[in-house]
């Protein structure tokens, strides 16, 4: 068989195929026993029908007819995988001769993957939190916990944030009480987020004795409230020493409790800006794409989002119905939502595909095999069976488009320039534990397991993946 492709208009390519007459007659030979198995002809056993029965029977153009039908997609499949082409679409088949005698030939025309020219992917430049644990966050912090043992004490001044003020408060609609919203001796610690976010608002600035009215929103309509100031309150924080650090904590003195505060927030923040740099660096990635992607690919993404969120709701026993009342959507507004999102997931996964290529990035068989491994691990599957279910499934290549997608995702992390918010370097060496992000963890866009999932296996998945368009599906799979 002889394959050539020519690129064409529009992201799509002509595989013309030439198959041999051996191989035709070899095909018509299978069709044959086919159809010997299958008729029942009068004083034959199945399947030993003579051939020249058969094509009297039948006759061979239509045996033959039926050949061209049934191998084609198999020698066109072996003409994609030959030549290594990514296609993302069925393809529009037209045999070009031999649809009645002699060697066959055909063309194919497909969509496949774009292939992007990214520019400036080598100079990302991505903004974090500062990972530094300042002086200021460690006195705040322990403040904070001095608070929990905080006595408080009157005093005459005007109320401000961290006090509390004791109250006695009503609220009226059109001169009715409303019910729930009269309190006495009512405690509010101001600037604390409370329920009725009015009191933060008019209280600060009260004295002990002052009656204060605003109009505040509950419900769908406005409310008069009057409140009666009847007691500010300030808060007396503990001495910080060793001997409250001690009765407050699992240390025996101050300082051991500063170290301590230090190294969680040191942690925390370290966290923060390591998960900020790998979000940072895939949207500073798909800002740098121009083309809108193929819709084929964002179809297809939006079905599996659809199929992945029905598979979550239906393990957790959670009706489809129940969902959409939860959230205040309806299916359409769903399907949408996730389509919005298909379209940044969709470039990040071409985008990750171009730097591979441009960077050279190839993963060796070992990486592969255990790269396989965390995901089996991941899916809690023995890693002989994921594999073998790869296999079975011919998702090899996509696993390893996969791990290429999340070795590209690493090199990029890696190459990013890193400032904090104020324009400020930040040292890599502060958060090189969480930038070097595991291949197969944190992977952007459709992880290899996603695309060796059996499907949704649920009704509410089925009824979403419908929903997003039963007709969308891409044909590639690398």
């Amino acid at each position: 068989m002889k394959t050539e492709v020519a690129p064409l208009e529009g992201n799509k390519v002509k595989l013309s195929v030439e198959v041999d007459e051996t191989e035709v007659e070899k095909a018509i030979d299978e069709t044959f026993t086919k159809f010997a198995k299958e008729l029942r002809v009068p004083g034959f056993r199945p399947g030993k029908t003579p051939r020249p029965v058969l094509e009297a029977r039948i006759g061979k153009p239509a045996v033959r007819q039926q050949a061209l039908e049934d191998h084609i997609p198999v020698w066109y499949g072996r003409a994609v995988r030959d030549k290594a082409v990514d296609i993302i679409n069925e393809a529009e088949i037209e045999v070009t001769s031999g649809q009645d005698a002699g060697p066959l030939a055909f063309d194919a025309v497909v969509e496949v993957r774009p292939q992007l020219k990214l520019v400036g992917y080598d100079s990302l430049q991505v903004t974090v939190p500062s990972p530094v644990v300042t002086e200021e966050e460690i006195q705040a912090q322990l403040d904070r916990l001095r608070g929990n043992f905080a006595e408080l004490a009157p005093v005459e001044r005007e109320a401000r944030n961290g006090d509390s003020v004791v109250i006695d408060m009503t609220a009226t609609r059109d001169g009715t009480p409303v019910p729930g919203m009269s309190y006495t001796d009512y405690s509010v610690e101001l600037g604390s987020g409370n329920d009725l976010p009015e009191l933060d608002e008019h209280l600060p600035g009260a004295k002990a004795g002052d009656t204060v009215n605003f109009e505040a929103q509950i419900g769908d309509s406005p409310v008069q409230v009057e409140v009666v100031v009847k007691q500010v309150q300030e808060k007396i924080l503990p001495e910080a020493n060793d001997e409250w650090a001690s009765e407050a904590s699992e240390f025996s003195s101050l300082a051991e409790l500063r170290a301590d505060i230090e190294t969680r927030l040191t942690e925390t923040k370290r966290l923060q800006s390591g998960f900020a740099l790998r979000n940072g660096t895939l949207e500073a990635l798909v800002a740098l794409v121009d083309e809108e992607p193929p819709a084929v690919l964002v179809d297809a993404e939006v079905r599996r989002s659809a199929e992945e969120l029905g598979r979550r709701l239906d393990s957790q026993g959670i009706p489809l119905q129940r969902y959409l009342e939860a959230v205040g959507r309806t299916t359409e507004e769903v399907i949408a939502q996730l389509r919005e999102q298909a379209v940044p997931n969709v470039k990040s996964d071409l985008a990750l595909r171009a730097v591979a290529d441009s960077v050279g990035i190839e993963p060796t068989e070992s990486e592969l095999e255990d790269f396989m491994d965390r995901l089996a691990a991941q899916a809690g599957v023995p890693p002989a069976t994921f594999k073998q279910e790869v296999e079975r499934r011919g998702q090899r290549l996509a696993v390893r488009s996969d791990l290429k997608k999340s070795k590209a995702f690493d090199w990029l992390v890696e190459h990013a320039e890193i400032i904090d918010e104020e324009g400020n370097p930040v040292d890599r060496a502060l958060l090189q534990r969480d930038s070097q992000t595991a291949a197969g963890d944190d992977l952007p866009g459709q992880t290899a397991l996603g695309a060796v999932s059996e499907g949704t296996g649920t009704e509410l998945g089925a009824s979403l993946a419908a929903a997003a368009d039963p007709e969308s599906q891409a044909g590639g799979n690398t």
